[in-house]
């Protein structure tokens, strides 16, 4: 068989990953969902695990919709009314009522003209930049940008590319001074919430900036953010990073319906003539189904509780928890970095006491991600805890005790 030649160089390929501990290695399996019930919040059950329960804190779910009764029956609702899948990609035959309407609602919801919902985030940003990457466009991107972001330019074949140091905008100045006239366009990408650490990117100086440099090149700088983790979880009506730094609307704005919003997929959000020209050139939007209409109906649901009520709700709940748990931190002499963002990291700064944390926290019942070299450099190790609206104080509480009795 053709695969017999190549299977040993695979198997060699895995075997150096996990030599070097950068191996992801076999997945937890949720076997059961517990909801709240007195003061803990949802628990999970894992398999291999039996009875015993976790508390997640390595979710993106940060307001907790996923699991609410009203999102959950949204969903069902629109199966039912209109079947379980899409049938096809929207050009063909894909394209349902409740697409149509998430689409309209996301637009006001950002203040913008339009918006696209895609199968996924990452194939949102992937589908977004390449058709803004021209042969004659420098792209210009935070050092630590999302994966997303790095191969989406890599994809995207740029006339040049330039990275500028996490959060500095006078790097980001520097490059921009480097590509005039050299470029007709400048795309500036940057995620909004930079997912390992919680912090966000400046962007209403990177908006200033922008527009400083505008009229050096004939087709503009263009300056796309990705709020994946921002938009639900961060400003005071979860708005995102724009809210959050009274930004001016950045030109692009990605988001994502799989984090705050607790269901699946992506979306863009801009002008109606950039929306326009992205549905005839976004390759994983013309040839891939887009999420299912109970998906969208989800989606919807979960939107309308944002902005009303309830999500001004949850918002001050998962700020107020977030303080909770960054405090207990600091008082266990922890350290962590400054933020209002659910992400926070507890910077270990060891691999050998990172990957014994996670452990103790594992047989404590607590499910949080860690970060070891090589996956990231020697000094940087942390583990990366998500607070989410649907924990409690208790939950808090216990997960500051566990961390508090680890002697490792």
């Amino acid at each position: 068989m053709p695969l017999a030649r190549v299977t040993p160089v695979l198997q060699a390929h895995v075997a150096d990953l996990e030599a070097k501990g950068t191996a992801k290695g076999a997945e937890q399996v949720v076997t059961a969902v517990r909801p709240s019930a007195g003061d803990r919040g949802p628990r999970f059950l894992l398999e291999g695990q039996g009875e015993k329960e976790f508390l997640r804190m390595n979710s993106n779910s940060y307001l907790g919709m996923g699991l609410r009764a009203e999102v959950v029956r949204a969903e069902e609702a629109g199966s039912e009314r209109y079947g379980a899948g899409p049938g096809a990609v929207r050009f063909i035959s894909g394209s349902y009522a409740p697409h149509l309407a998430l689409e309209a609602a996301l637009a006001r919801f950002h203040r913008r003209e339009a918006a696209m919902i895609f199968s996924s985030a990452y194939a949102t940003v992937v589908s977004v930049l390449a058709p803004l990457v021209a042969a004659d466009t420098i792209v210009i991107s935070d050092e630590l940008n999302h994966n997303s972001i790095i191969n989406a330019i890599r994809l995207s074949r740029p006339l040049d590319k330039a990275v500028y140091k996490h959060l500095e905008t006078a790097g980001l100045e520097a490059e921009l001074e480097k590509a005039a006239d050299r470029a007709r366009r400048v795309v500036v990408v940057t995620d909004g919430i930079f997912s390992m650490r919680g912090d966000h990117a400046p962007i209403d100086r990177i908006m200033t900036i922008a527009g400083r440099w505008d009229d050096r090149f004939p087709e503009g700088v263009i300056v796309v953010m990705d709020d994946s983790h921002g938009v639900g979880a961060f400003g005071r009506t979860g708005r995102g990073t724009e809210e959050y730094t009274a930004s001016a609307p950045v030109d692009v704005l990605v988001g994502t319906l799989g984090k705050a919003f607790g269901v699946n997929g992506g979306y863009v959000v801009s002008t109606a003539a950039l929306v326009r020209f992205l549905r005839e050139s976004s390759p994983m939007y013309i040839y891939s189904n887009p999420i299912t209409p109970g998906e969208a109906t989800a989606a919807l649901r979960s939107l309308e509780l944002l902005d009303g009520v309830a999500g001004a709700e949850l918002l001050d709940r998962l700020r107020a928890l977030t303080r909770r748990f960054k405090d207990g931190l600091l008082r266990l002499g922890f350290e962590t970095l400054p933020g209002e963002h659910p992400v926070v990291p507890l910077l270990v700064r060891d691999t050998a006491r990172t990957r014994a944390l996670v452990r103790h926290l594992f047989e404590h019942g607590i499910l949080a991600t860690g970060l070891a070299y090589p996956v990231v450099p020697r000094g940087d190790e942390e583990i990366r805890f998500q607070v989410n609206a649907d924990h409690t104080e208790a939950d808090i509480d216990y997960a500051l005790e566990v961390l508090g009795g680890f002697g490792g």
